[in-house]
């Protein structure tokens, strides 16, 4: 009789036609990329308002205490995911894709009006913060529930493909906001940069959420959610996840420990370490991480693409391991190079090893997980492990730097690295094995 009722709920569910699936595709890669251009605003602009906030100590510390901030806004990263996980498996995908780009609009529009230090104060610096929570709230969220949906809506045969597009605008967003700041760098004074135009960013990001919002509202839900919403109650129970799925969870912690830590030292953190430790300009190191993000971006479908015909966690293991045999050496390189095109070759060699687990992890952690604990088996364990590794990556870099041990940071990201890299080796082929069982 279930059976029978269960298959009943399943005809009335449409199939997904080629034009729906192309369309939900790029309707949650849009908003994906809105979201993460809003997110990495702060860490491209912060150059530019550090002595708004932190006007005390020198360059070094004044970053120092934006990195704090940003690590501040992983923090909240943990809560949204939770929150937000348990919502997309409760009320839907797109109604938590919806959710998440309108707190981020709101974080966005509060630190484009927020007044500085010389105008209210200590208030400044925890308006700033209060601010940096609501974009971790939404972004904590905006993982899990985007990961879960393009995974769900890519089909068996092209999920590492498609799927890779879910990493394709997260550096798309990251790329934006560094295009966003070469134009500003070229149209304003340094002095007018300085003084208000990092503010542009952000109200850019404010409005583009809004639009994204409506886009949002406008897409399917995946077949995956309304057939386990026809047949449990049970969605989106914490406890369910940790009693049944504690391997998978850990599984995912560790290798977004990995990723995450990577990938804020590669792209975030490099655009930094480009001025203060290999001592280019600021707009020559912005310049250097725009090019470097173009093909970074670019290469996640021909990765997404191989994993479908090689296997995902080979894929996944090769690029983590690579990651952690080059850091070290490379790292080096680029503190001692002396022109910017070798820096740029240098860093493409560090983002093409991470591409390896870039370009595949969100369906690895979707198809890790049943339906009815899918979006938040996907978003709280990676939310966990980027407050604990990529949030506090920037942090731990300037720490050893003033303490003249930078070479540290290096060996830090190797190590975690590698044990990523074990981990994914250990995974079974989720190719083959998938439970995600929607086309």
């Amino acid at each position: 009789m279930a059976r029978d009722e269960a298959k009943t709920a399943d005809e009335r569910i449409e199939p997904i036609t080629a034009f729906r699936r192309i369309k939900a595709i790029l309707g949650g890669s849009a908003g994906n990329l809105v979201e993460w251009y809003d997110w990495f605003a702060y860490s491209s602009t912060s150059l530019y308002f550090a002595a708004h906030f932190f006007p005390k100590g020198e360059q070094t510390a004044q970053q120092l205490q934006t990195a704090a901030i940003f690590a501040a806004g992983f923090v909240a990263r943990p809560a949204g995911a939770w929150l937000m996980g348990i919502y997309a498996d409760r009320a839907g995908r797109r109604a938590a894709l919806t959710l998440s780009v309108a707190l981020m609009s709101l974080g966005s529009f509060a630190i484009a009006i927020l007044p500085t230090y010389a105008q209210i104060g200590v208030l400044a610096q925890l308006g700033l913060l209060a601010a940096r929570l609501v974009q971790g709230l939404s972004l904590g969220g905006e993982y899990g529930a985007s990961a879960t949906y393009m995974s769900e809506m890519a089909g068996s045969k092209h999920r590492g493909f498609w799927s890779s597009f879910q990493y394709t605008t997260l550096i798309g967003g990251q790329l934006t906001a560094l295009v966003v700041l070469v134009v500003l760098q070229h149209v304003l004074s340094k002095a007018a940069l300085e003084a208000w135009g990092w503010r542009i960013p952000f109200a850019i990001g404010g409005v583009l959420a809004i639009v994204v919002f409506w886009i949002r509202t406008g897409l399917d839900e995946t077949r995956a959610y309304l057939r386990a919403a026809a047949e449990t109650a049970r969605r989106g129970q914490t406890m369910t996840l940790f009693r049944e799925h504690p391997r998978e969870f850990a599984i995912v912690l560790v290798l977004t420990a990995a990723g995450s830590l990577a990938f804020y030292a590669y792209t975030t953190y490099m655009q930094k370490f480009l001025v203060n430790t290999a001592g280019f300009s600021k707009d020559t190191g912005t310049a250097i991480m725009a090019g470097v993000l173009v093909l970074y971006m670019l290469i996640q479908p021909a990765v997404g693409w191989l994993s479908d015909q090689v296997g995902r966690k080979t894929t996944m293991a090769v690029g983590l391991a690579a990651g952690a045999v080059a850091t070290y050496p490379v790292m080096t390189a680029i503190a001692h190079s002396t022109s910017a095109l070798e820096a740029f070759g240098l860093v493409m060699i560090l983002v093409l090893c991470h591409a390896g687990y870039s370009a595949v992890n969100a369906a690895v952690k979707a198809e890790l997980f049943p339906a009815h604990v899918r979006a938040l088996g996907v978003a709280l364990p990676y939310a966990l492990a980027n407050a604990l590794f990529g949030g506090t990556a920037e942090y731990i870099a300037e720490w050893l730097k003033q303490a003249k041990m930078e070479s540290g940071f290096y060996v830090y990201v190797a190590i975690v690295m590698l044990v990523g890299a074990v981990a994914a080796a250990r995974l079974r082929n989720t190719n083959v094995t998938s439970l995600i069982a929607d086309d």
